[in-house]
Parts: structure tokens; C-alpha cells; sequence
């Protein structure tokens, strides 16, 4: 079979004939249909990211296929189901060997490039808003890089939740998307004074930041007391350092939060997040938005377009048309 592999931290990635997996016990062989690309992967294959795998290995954390082969001890999936799966590796293959229970059985009614597109982004918003930050109905949201694979989703998931939502994100190309999953006031963040420009509208009652960095600062200085801020990511490149003193004054709280180790502590609340989720996208509640499908061989391609910010919501690798 073909991937496309790191051989080399912070280089291109390399395609290379690999031997079929095999599945051992409690595994499942998945024949991948589609990977979604997520910006975590540019930071594995920079070797920056919160886990540095040893070389070389197979990036593309979220998946979708059949299920074509299965270990001793397996007993909720079969050959030629369909799945998708948070894989945190392996994603960028023909075929990838998973444990069972990091898989999700898809409907019919989902093609494979939705599903690829789905899990992480809209997996990160949903537990962030709902279970993390508490998110009420008629609260402020805040969402910076809201064009972006996860600020997207939490745009589109802020106003299901009965949010009054405020997308910030770099043009009026990219703010015109997020009005078009909802949301109520749009901030240009290269123009606009983002403190002033939320403090306006009534401050923020949660944040949701996969940019740090001077965004992270003036949205914090835009809160309203007892605000909830939801640092996910540093897209900018500079992670903020939060002044405490700042969060006493106004009864802040600071929830971090990271999909990967979330699924670790508590796997159970990650897959009745997924089941929900898939009902709301059969509801027609939900709807990925992929601004770039490319073939496996031009998975360095799609890798640049979220380096450069060229891309809105997703950008996904088709492997099999």
C-alpha cells in the first residue's frame, strides 16, 4: 500500500510502498476513504506538536473508510462497515490498522469526505462549548480564527446552542463564511480593534481561541465578569501568558482543552459527543464546509494551504474519488 510519510522533521512529506497492516487483537484494518487535515498535523510534521512520534511515521489524524479486516476479540464492528475514526495518526494511507474503539459507525447517509471532515473540528467545539465552558443560551461568544477548520464549527455549533455569536477572522472573504453558519456580528481582525469592537457589542461571556497570541489579549480584555475563555491552540505562533491578577478581578476562569488527552480521560464522553453530533448532521444541522479536496499525492499541497491560512473549514484528502 502507499503513504505519505515524515521522514525527516520540518520537510516535505514523502510518498512510500508500505507492507499491508496486519490487526492484532481488539484492531480493526480500515481501508481510508478520506482524511481530514487538521493544523495539528503541520505541527507533527514540524515535530511540534504536544506528541513527537518517532520517525518515520504516517501523519492524519481523522479518517473515514471500510472496515476490511478484523482482530481476535473484536465484537462491534465487521468487515465492510463503514467508520470514521479520531486516529491522531496514520490518516495520510490507503490502509490504516485502529483500535476498535476509537471508531465511529457512519450512516449511509454520510459520504466519507463529510466524515473526514467532521470528527475533530466540530468533536473540539461541541465538548469545548458545551461541556467545558458551559455555553448558555443568549450568552456572547466570542470566536477568533472563526473562518478556520474548528472556529467554523464553533460558529455554526454557538448558534445551535442559542448563542449570540461573534466571528473574528482575518478579510471580509472569510468573515462573509462565518455569516453564512450564523453569526450575529462579524470583527476583521486585521482592521478592526478587536477590545473595542467586542466591548461595543456588550463583551464576552466565552471565548473560544485557536490563535493566542495579541488576540488572545484583547479578547480577554473584552470579557465581561465571569467570563469563560477557551485557549485551543496557538496559530499565531506565540502562546499568550495570562496575568492572574486580571482573572481574579473579574471571576475569569481559564479552561484549556485538547481533543487528544480529552480522549484519553474520558473516551465515553467523546463518543456520545460523536453520536450526537452525526444526529444533528443527518437533522441537516450540520453541514462541513471543505474548501480543498485533493488526491493523496498532493497531501504536502493541502498541508500548506492551512500553513498559509488559505483555507476555510476544511481541506480534505480523497483517496479513492
Amino acid at each position: 500500500m502507499q503513504a505519505m510519510q515524515v521522514t525527516q522533521y520540518n520537510t516535505d512529506l514523502v510518498m512510500r510502498e508500505l507492507d499491508m497492516p496486519v490487526p492484532a487483537r481488539g484492531e480493526v484494518v480500515v481501508r481510508v476513504a478520506a482524511c481530514g487535515l487538521n493544523f495539528g498535523d503541520t505541527l507533527l510534521v514540524k515535530g511540534s506538536y504536544q506528541e513527537k512520534p518517532s520517525l518515520p511515521f504516517t501523519p492524519g489524524m481523522e479518517l473515514a473508510g471500510e472496515v476490511t479486516a478484523v482482530g481476535d476479540g473484536v465484537t462491534q464492528l465487521r468487515v465492510g462497515q463503514r467508520i470514521a475514526a479520531y486516529s491522531g495518526m496514520g490518516g495520510l494511507a490507503e490502509y490504516v490498522v485502529l483500535p476498535e474503539g476509537k471508531c465511529v459507525g457512519l450512516p449511509d447517509a454520510m459520504p466519507y469526505n463529510d466524515a473526514a471532515a467532521f470528527l475533530i473540528t466540530y468533536g473540539t467545539s461541541h465538548i469545548a462549548l458545551e461541556a467545558k465552558a458551559g455555553l448558555q443560551p443568549n450568552e456572547r461568544l466570542l470566536v477568533l480564527g472563526a473562518s478556520g477548520g474548528v472556529g467554523l464549527t464553533a460558529v455554526e455549533l454557538g448558534k445551535l446552542m442559542g448563542a449570540e455569536v461573534i466571528a473574528c477572522a482575518r478579510g471580509a472573504e472569510k468573515l462573509e463564511i462565518a455569516a453564512d453558519k450564523g453569526a450575529d456580528h462579524l470583527i476583521d481582525s486585521d482592521a478592526d480593534d478587536i477590545r473595542a469592537a467586542v466591548k461595543a457589542l456588550g463583551g464576552a461571556d466565552v471565548v473560544y481561541d485557536p490563535i493566542g497570541g495579541a488576540q488572545f489579549d484583547a479578547a480577554m480584555r473584552a470579557c465581561n465578569v465571569g467570563a469563560r475563555l477557551l485557549p485551543l491552540g496557538f496559530a499565531s505562533g506565540e502562546v499568550p501568558q495570562i496575568p492572574a491578577n486580571y482573572l481574579l478581578v473579574k471571576n475569569m476562569t481559564v479552561l484549556g482543552f485538547y481533543l487528544g488527552g480529552f480522549a484519553k480521560l474520558n473516551p465515553e464522553a467523546m463518543t456520545r459527543s460523536f453520536k450526537k453530533l452525526i444526529g444533528w448532521y443527518l437533522e441537516g444541522k450540520l453541514v462541513p464546509h471543505i474548501s480543498h479536496t485533493l488526491p493523496l499525492a498532493e497531501a504536502n499541497a493541502g498541508l500548506d494551504l492551512l500553513r498559509t491560512r488559505q483555507a476555510t473549514g476544511k481541506v480534505v484528502i480523497d483517496l479513492h474519488g
